[in-house]
């Protein structure tokens, strides 16, 4: 691709995820990237630019801090472009940086960690204006047990049974460099529950769902469905002994994706 482009950028944005169908584009649906494909062929009215994402999100997923690579054959100013995308996109999606690379810059190849966060609360009751942000589980949680399950996918272990889709030929095999979970004092709102959490990853590449399948297992062992030991099972690629469960999308955020530039 980068062949048949003469100047490339690496752009940063954030979004609130709760109307868009994820990244990647469908035909009929709201996407990200349809929004951006569209917002820049009003700008460059001309049919001369590709986009490419860091990774896709599924539906509702938001990110503070996002990235993809705009490929164009006209040198562009990136202070004022940066506004001038900024002012033409909705008001869910805002850019936060462009900064030119060079030819052999590749997105998904050089990335060097991405950072995700779920947040939740065991709750008595509804917190609809909260839906958007965090997933409001109504009945107890064993915080403690979660705690001391979410240590458990830290380092090298099998994900085979915490992702969705064909795995035939595809190593399962990822290195999560820090899981934990801890209160939350991040991110805030007068309209959340009083107490809330959220369920902290890092590492360098994610599978599909593979995130929401670990804090679905983790609201799992929560609510005293399954065992520590049923977690540490599955994590060595075994059939695990309990049904998987996919946590809902609209919990989860990119936080920070880091590059190796």
């Amino acid at each position: 691709m980068a062949s048949r482009f003469d100047y490339f950028y690496l752009i940063e944005i954030q979004y609130l995820g709760f109307r868009y169908h994820g990244w990647q584009f469908q035909h009929g649906l709201k996407t990200l990237q349809g929004m951006l494909e569209k917002t820049f062929a009003f700008l460059f009215k001309e049919d001369k630019f590709k986009i490419l994402g860091a990774g896709r999100t599924d539906a509702m997923v938001s990110a503070e801090s996002a990235y993809f690579e705009l490929f164009a054959n006209d040198e562009l100013e990136p202070s004022s472009f940066q506004q001038e995308l900024d002012d033409n996109l909705p008001a869910d999606m805002k850019v936060i940086s462009i900064e030119a690379v060079d030819k052999g810059f590749n997105i998904i190849q050089d990335v060097k960690h991405k950072i995700y966060h779920y947040y939740f609360a065991p709750v008595n009751e509804k917190y609809p204006f909260a839906s958007p942000f965090m997933n409001c589980i109504r009945e107890p949680l064993d915080i403690a047990k979660m705690c001391e399950g979410a240590k458990l996918f830290e380092g090298e272990n099998d994900f085979r049974y915490f992702i969705t889709g064909d795995i035939e030929n595809k190593s399962t095999i990822r290195n999560i460099q820090e899981s934990k979970i801890e209160p939350n004092s991040v991110f805030t709102a007068s309209f959340f529950p009083e107490k809330s959490f959220v369920f902290m990853v890092k590492g360098k590449g994610f599978m599909r769902y593979q995130i929401r399948l670990m804090m679905g297992a983790l609201i799992r062992l929560g609510r005293n469905e399954i065992s520590l030991q049923d977690i540490e099972y599955a994590l060595k690629g075994n059939p695990p002994n309990f049904q998987k469960f996919t946590a809902p999308a609209s919990g989860l955020r990119v936080k920070e994706v880091e590059f190796k530039i």
